[in-house]
């Protein structure tokens, strides 16, 4: 079950994750984290072929939904843990914004994290083909030549103004 909010999120009810996918626009909370090296570069995953969306595609480092129930921070650690392995991170919150595609809608609490150690990443390869860091310049470079799922291109604009300012 998923949690369904306003664009403040504040809970409202709760769905299955089936018709927060089904085209019913029913907003629900999704966590990104975005983790970077002592380097400055970002790391991004690619998708399992088995997604239901965006399979093959790169992506943020870290996504996934709230559980209802769930806290935004517990999500984030959880899903860090789920995906990369990652343990003791300290995030720092960055934005918030509205997502649509064509068969949902999410608010995306996205935050960053830096590891020193790139060895600490430990990706699940059920959800991930494959992981890597990748320059800020070779992302730029890429952009909107389907390489990266549309929501990570979005967002990249919102993350190079947040790390900069």
């Amino acid at each position: 079950m998923l949690p369904i909010v306003d664009e403040d999120g504040n809970v409202l009810g709760s769905c299955l994750r089936s018709e927060c996918h089904s085209g019913l626009m029913l907003l629900h909370p999704v966590v990104h984290l975005h983790v970077f090296n002592t380097a400055g570069e970002l790391y991004l995953q690619k998708r399992s072929m088995q997604k239901d969306i965006q399979p093959g595609k790169w992506d943020t480092s870290v996504g996934g939904h709230v559980d209802y129930g769930e806290s935004i921070e517990e999500a984030l650690l959880r899903e860090a843990r789920e995906e990369l392995g990652l343990h003791d991170i300290k995030p720092r919150p960055l934005f918030r914004y509205v997502f649509q595609s064509k068969v949902e809608r999410e608010l995306i609490n996205a935050y960053a994290t830096v590891v020193a150690d790139e060895t600490e990443i430990k990706f699940d390869p059920e959800e991930i083909i494959e992981g890597r860091f990748w320059s800020l310049a070779d992302i730029e470079a890429s952009i909107g030549k389907g390489v990266f799922t549309p929501n990570f291109e979005q967002e990249f604009v919102r993350l190079k103004e947040a790390i900069s300012s």
